[in-house]
């Protein structure tokens, strides 16, 4: 959807994910919002998966998990087929 590999954001210290996809919705707009992340909801929407550092977000306290400099977050398009 974003049609990008990589972006750097500057979070405040102590920040969470929702604080990273709070940002993201902001940059991004309504396509994000529509697909991927609403502000507001308990976690992203169906057919999106987030890691930080590799492990699953649900591993790590869903969208309240802390962020520290350098963590490397990945937002993924679930795919299926058959």
């Amino acid at each position: 959807m974003l049609n990008k590999r990589e972006e750097h954001f500057e979070l405040d210290e102590n920040a969470s994910l929702s604080d990273l996809l709070n940002k993201l919705a902001g940059v991004h707009g309504a396509a994000f919002r529509k697909e991927v992340y609403e502000p507001g909801l308990k976690g992203v929407k169906m057919g999106f998966s987030v890691t930080v550092n590799g492990v699953l977000m649900g591993q790590l306290g869903g969208l309240d998990a802390k962020l520290s400099e350098g963590d490397n977050v990945i937002l993924m398009s679930l795919m299926s087929g058959g």
